[in-house]
């Protein structure tokens, strides 16, 4: 009866198949391997068990794709990790997993699929007809890397054409999405406009899927949107390191008028400064993560809602999410600026003092009380403990084999690889279905001002990102002062 937990648990090993990479990348070469032949041996997807699209695609498909690539890779960037007699098993298991997901897109007059599926018998008769917009529309990564490793176009096929019609929903006027749909109507039913919870990796995916795949109407679709976030939802001083005025913060408004509709944030949001770095946005990631670092310290970590006027947690619990570590990690490797190790050690004691217990690592109930709940979240494993320790690794192979590596929304490791560049039917598609116009790598512009694409200068690699005046600013914000 406990919604929330089954149907991202689905009873098939989550916590087991989501950590599979985490071993590569940790190089831990005889717990991976034994890890890899324990899902060949033991997982199976016919289960009677109803699942979220979105949540198995991210945790499961896209950990399955990632160690399946690990383990083919001729060049073995982290040790040894071939199986032997490996004969593409997980890569199998993926295209059955895909298989019964695909019942999701059927019967939706939109396109835009089912928020949940039966692995055994499709959609449940009782099923809802609404979405939220980054469950719909944040598919098309592992989508697509399976349907260009498999050649068969269904997979990204269906997951383009729900993030096409999400974008067609669009407001006229501000150009911004709502955050839960009709998915047979269309029509918007959270009109919520944000970059937390219910949005946040619609946006991450359309950047990525174009540094994956480098199709331009993905860059497109990301510097419109980006311009529109910038344009409706950041509030506070036009620059992150100078002038006058309140700390830059995003905020939920109207998707049709810009208004404000709320005064709080979450704790996903807490993934943009990151999302920024990509884009080459180093600037205004560097004002946003010392927002969430501040609440962060204030707590020893995020509540999952924290009102900003109130200077208090709407929503207490904190269950481990790697958000503000992401975004650290993704700032150092942007910077190399020492402040950011600062950041993680601290996040890292806070970690260790108020949420290990003795089977791993516990929810916390409450970030004010520090109360625990018996439930450790397979994203622990997969992203919190990950970006940790790529953070303090620096001789890792993921910054140093020469490979180029990207993180899946879920934390996996996917190298960019020429591969996922071609895929086999553009012949087959439509031109309006299909883009074979490539973009250049070079193509990524921010679409913001201030730093497009510009380092942060060496003079400033070992003076506190943000200005101490700034700094305090941010801390009186969130009640630190």
């Amino acid at each position: 009866s406990n919604l929330n937990i089954n149907d991202v648990l689905g009873n098939y090993s989550l916590t087991l198949i989501d950590a599979l990479d985490t071993l590569a990348v940790m190089g831990n070469s005889s717990e991976f391997q034994k890890a890899v032949k324990l899902v060949i041996d033991t997982v199976s997807f016919d289960k009677d068990s109803t699942v979220q699209v979105f949540e198995a695609t991210i945790r499961v498909l896209g950990s399955l794709l990632s160690a399946h690539i690990i383990i083919t890779d001729t060049k073995q960037p982290f040790g040894d990790m071939t199986i032997k007699d490996y004969d593409n098993e997980l890569l199998h298991l993926a295209h059955d997993l895909a298989v019964r997901l695909l019942p999701a897109f059927e019967n939706t007059k939109t396109g835009i699929p089912y928020p949940r599926v039966n692995l055994k018998k499709g959609v449940p008769p009782d099923s809802h007809n609404e979405t939220c917009t980054a469950g719909a529309g944040s598919l098309l990564v592992e989508f697509g890397i399976l349907s260009r490793l498999l050649g068969d176009s269904t997979f990204e096929w269906v997951a383009r054409r729900a993030v096409k019609a999400l974008w067609s929903l669009r407001s006229n006027n501000t150009g911004l999405l709502g955050n839960v749909v009709n998915i047979q109507t269309g029509h918007w039913v959270g009109k919520q406009s944000g970059l937390g919870a219910g949005s946040d990796s619609f946006y991450e995916y359309l950047l990525k899927s174009y540094i994956l795949f480098g199709e331009k109407e993905d860059l497109e679709m990301f510097n419109a949107a980006y311009q529109n976030i910038q344009n409706h939802l950041r509030r506070g001083r036009e620059a992150c390191n100078e002038g006058e005025g309140d700390p830059p913060l995003y905020v939920n408004v109207n998707m049709y008028t810009g208004q404000l509709m709320n005064t709080w944030i979450d704790s996903l949001q807490a993934f943009f400064p990151g999302l920024q770095v990509l884009i080459g946005d180093v600037e205004d990631a560097i004002c946003l993560h010392a927002f969430y670092y501040a609440i962060w310290k204030r707590y020893g970590a995020l509540p999952e809602r924290y009102n900003w006027q109130l200077q208090a947690p709407d929503v207490p619990f904190y269950p481990l999410r790697p958000e503000l570590v992401e975004s650290t990690y993704l700032l150092y490797q942007a910077t190399k600026n020492p402040f950011y190790l600062h950041v993680g050690m601290d996040i890292l004691q806070s970690l260790e003092k108020y949420t290990k217990a003795k089977c791993g690592y516990a929810t916390l109930h409450h970030v004010v009380e520090k109360t625990k709940e018996d439930r450790m979240e397979s994203f622990f494993l997969s992203e919190t403990c990950k970006y940790l320790y790529l953070l303090f690794d620096e001789e890792n192979p993921v910054h140093k084999s020469g490979n180029k590596f990207m993180f899946t929304t879920e934390g996996h490791v996917v190298s960019v690889d020429e591969r996922f560049r071609n895929s086999l039917w553009e012949d087959i598609l439509p031109a309006e279905e299909h883009s074979a116009h490539k973009a250049k790598a070079t193509e990524l512009k921010a679409a913001n001002f201030s730093s497009n694409c510009n380092r942060v200068p060496d003079e400033r690699r070992y003076l506190l990102p943000l200005k101490s005046n700034y700094m305090r600013q941010i801390d009186r914000m969130v009640g630190l002062i």
